[in-house]
């Protein structure tokens, strides 16, 4: 993992459900005008908290919009699923948004969980091993598109990979991603973290080349930002729904990490 004085970057989950599209732009704008390092929407068709009948918008027409009212912030799925769309298709949206946003894009995948988005959509849901395995196969073929695009990303476009798979995901996610999404608990992220390590040095895959991302769908009552970092965290994420996104909360986050940074 890198050196424990880096200074980490913080992010905020906005989740399209129960909200109206003026509300989510508006949760956008603040988190970039405030400083966040990165936003982040789901790819779900659904709600999932609160009323599964309630409001959702789609997620990469959600990103195109997001990177044109947004200004620095990365911008990127917290996970988009490898078994929604065609992997060359997905490669060529996210080289169009990130060039849209200017080179922010940071290609979130997973393997996808809720039944209710394959069957109401018409997907086939294999079983969880032959999820991973696919998403597997999606990321070689993303890769090989993006090398064939012209023009190819306006940016880095760097893979994140989510998931707490030990054996399948976080091998997937060592030998293969620019960076890995997880949540839990300070002590479960630095096992989890010890895991990917492992993985990485089984790939002969230097484990600092691995980003590590955590969301925090709520702060463990007894935890703080510091027991985070310290559990290997490089980028911390807050996940917020709506209606109310109760964006004013990055304040604590992005000041503790200006803290951290010396500023």
């Amino acid at each position: 993992m890198k050196a424990p004085e880096m200074v980490p970057r913080v992010g905020v989950q906005i989740r399209p459900n129960h909200v109206s599209w003026g509300e989510m732009v508006a949760a956008w704008q603040y988190a970039d005008g405030a400083g966040a390092d990165s936003i982040w929407t789901f790819d779900h068709f659904f709600p999932i908290d609160g009323d599964p009948e309630g409001s959702a918008f789609e997620c990469w027409t959600t990103l195109a919009a997001m990177a044109s009212v947004t200004k620095t912030a990365l911008i990127g799925p917290l996970v988009t699923c490898t078994g929604f769309r065609n992997p060359d298709l997905l490669a060529d949206m996210a080289r169009t948004v990130d060039h849209a946003s200017e080179g922010r894009v940071v290609l979130g995948l997973g393997s996808g969980w809720l039944e209710r988005d394959y069957q109401s959509y018409g997907y086939a849901m294999p079983r969880d091993a032959d999820r991973i395995r696919e998403m597997e196969v999606a990321i070689h073929r993303i890769r090989h598109r993006l090398g064939q695009l012209r023009p190819g990303p306006a940016g880095p476009l760097p893979i994140l990979v989510g998931g707490l798979g030990e054996r399948m995901t976080l091998n997937v996610c060592a030998r293969l991603a620019d960076a890995w999404n997880g949540w839990g608990a300070p002590d479960e992220i630095a096992r989890l973290n010890r895991v990917l390590d492992h993985w990485c040095e089984r790939a002969e895959r230097d484990p600092s080349q691995v980003e590590r991302t955590v969301a925090l769908f709520e702060v463990a009552s007894d935890a703080t930002y510091d027991d985070y970092a310290a559990a290997g965290a490089e980028h911390l994420i807050l996940v917020r729904s709506g209606p109310d996104y109760r964006i004013e909360e990055m304040g604590s986050l992005l000041a503790w990490r200006d803290s951290r940074s010396g500023l």
